[in-house]
């Protein structure tokens, strides 16, 4: 059945030769202008901060917080904090490095890559905010519902696996012992040119991945439009809703589930109504593509990790987003009327991205810190 697929898709390619080409450069256009300046910085920054040993300093520090509230080692906090930070697949990739080098368990590795992937704070305020509905206010509504979204996916799930889980003792924690595991981890006789060489080199292999898989399912989602099988679907998905979709509409979604990027920009052109636009984004970003999927696989491949919580993650996720996100609506007081700002493009629209993802990166670490504070001081206070 793969073969056939494969050969019918390489078909397609010998048949449709500029289509292909004309698709591919604008999958990578997307990737060169979206995707490699929001997220290649806050690779390597990964990289650095998990060969320095932030994750174990983390870990000691609020396993009294990941155990409770989502039965996860305090190491899966910088998981959390950088996913939310530079969005897909950033999750997955600390997930499975932290799988491989045994800090959790495969219940807890499918617990955590369940509600670490989202896109970065920048992609929505940047790109879909502010380039594509060209009013940055609405990011607020985005973000907001993608992100409690996300967090209720992570509190729905802390009950996965458990029958089949051994009672983890509870860990007191402390800043001395935290500092204790830093100092431990740093007395390493790499230089840091060495430790920035090697996140670079890892950085470099995973933004290349990202945008091959990008390109890759720009050519799909394009054949299926030349060859028409999209409009079959979409034809299908309008006579299933009865008529309340269009098949404009119909089709934006269809791309939607395939590739994230592509449907939101589809559906921000196909849908009229500002709640019906939000609440499309909204669950296309919550879905992720299977674009995200193939990448997210690539990544568990190495481990023992399976890929089906995941993708009940991804879709309680999104239809919880596209509910948060018409409450926000309704109760907000975000100015979403009047004439909206001109859509950013180009060299502004990745640098308004990287602006959001930096700003956003600043606010989880102070919040990570602000936590740790409250902790020890709720410790001291029970302790008298």
């Amino acid at each position: 059945m793969r073969i056939l697929l494969f050969l019918i898709l390489a078909a397609c390619m010998f048949i449709y030769p500029q289509e292909v080409l004309s698709s591919a450069a604008k999958g990578l256009t997307l990737w060169v202008n979206y995707i490699l300046p929001a997220l290649f910085p806050f690779f390597i920054v990964s990289e650095l901060l998990l060969q320095l040993g932030l994750v174990n300093f983390l870990g000691v520090l609020l396993e009294p917080l990941m155990r409770p509230v989502f039965r996860l080692p305090g190491k899966a906090s910088f998981v959390l904090a950088m996913t939310h930070t530079s969005g897909i697949p950033i999750g997955a990739i600390l997930t499975c490095k932290l799988r491989k080098n045994g800090d959790i368990t495969r219940i807890e590795g499918e617990r955590l890559l369940a509600f670490t992937s989202n896109p970065s704070p920048g992609f929505m305020f940047g790109a879909v905010a502010s380039g594509m509905l060209g009013n940055p206010a609405l990011g607020i509504i985005i973000a907001g519902s993608v992100y409690l979204a996300n967090l209720l996916v992570g509190l729905i799930f802390r009950n996965y696996g458990v029958s089949s889980e051994k009672a983890i003792p509870r860990t007191n924690s402390s800043w001395r012992k935290a500092l204790r595991e830093l100092k431990n981890l740093q007395q390493n006789n790499k230089t840091i040119g060495a430790l920035l060489a090697d996140a670079v080199r890892e950085s470099t292999s995973t933004i290349i991945l990202v945008g091959g898989y990008i390109i890759f399912f720009s050519v799909i989602t394009h054949l299926l439009t030349v060859t028409h099988l999209s409009s079959v679907l979409a034809d299908t998905f309008h006579f299933l809703s009865a008529g309340s979709i269009s098949i404009l509409e119909a089709n934006a979604i269809i791309q939607g589930f395939l590739e994230t990027t592509l449907g939101c920009n589809a559906a921000v052109q196909a849908f009229s109504s500002l709640n019906s636009k939000i609440g499309v984004l909204a669950l296309l970003l919550g879905w992720g593509g299977i674009s995200v999927f193939a990448q997210v696989s690539s990544f568990t491949a190495s481990t023992d990790l399976r890929l089906l919580p995941f993708i009940a993650g991804r879709t309680i996720h999104s239809f919880l987003a596209l509910l948060i996100s018409q409450l926000l609506l309704k109760f907000s007081h975000i100015p979403t009327s009047g004439l909206p700002v001109q859509p950013t493009g180009g060299d502004a629209s990745w640098l308004l991205s990287l602006r959001w993802s930096s700003l956003y990166f600043c606010l989880c670490s102070l919040a990570l810190l602000f936590i740790v504070f409250m902790i020890g001081i709720w410790k001291k206070v029970h302790r008298h």
